[in-house]
């Protein structure tokens, strides 16, 4: 099954837009009326839907510490990557992996 992406509000919607324009499926916490929504409802989200939860936040690499379940996380350091760079490597992501690779998975951008 092909990866399949959730934004969190901690990444650019241009992030979003690129992924799509590659023909890759993409929500953002906005679109999902999550924007603001606690960890926990952005897991559980990208969980049922078989997504990578894309994120800056740290929190998530907690609940990966602590084995909660989740579809993949690719995260990125908040201010440490461009919006291309961010982009680039989730293509790459897209590339190398399944989603079924990603499952209980970080990858760090």
């Amino acid at each position: 099954m092909a990866m399949r992406f959730h934004l969190d509000g901690h990444i650019h919607s241009a992030v979003a837009a690129g992924l799509r324009r590659r023909g890759i499926d993409v929500t953002t916490a906005a679109e999902v009326e999550l924007l603001g929504a606690d960890d926990e409802k952005h897991r559980a989200f990208a969980l049922a839907g078989g997504r990578v939860l894309v994120t800056s936040d740290d929190d998530f690499l907690r609940l990966h510490a602590q084995h909660i379940a989740h579809a993949g996380i690719a995260y990125c350091r908040q201010g440490s990557r461009s919006i291309g760079e961010i982009l680039r490597s989730l293509l790459l992501l897209h590339e190398c992996f399944d989603a079924e690779d990603m499952r209980g998975r970080i990858e760090y951008l």
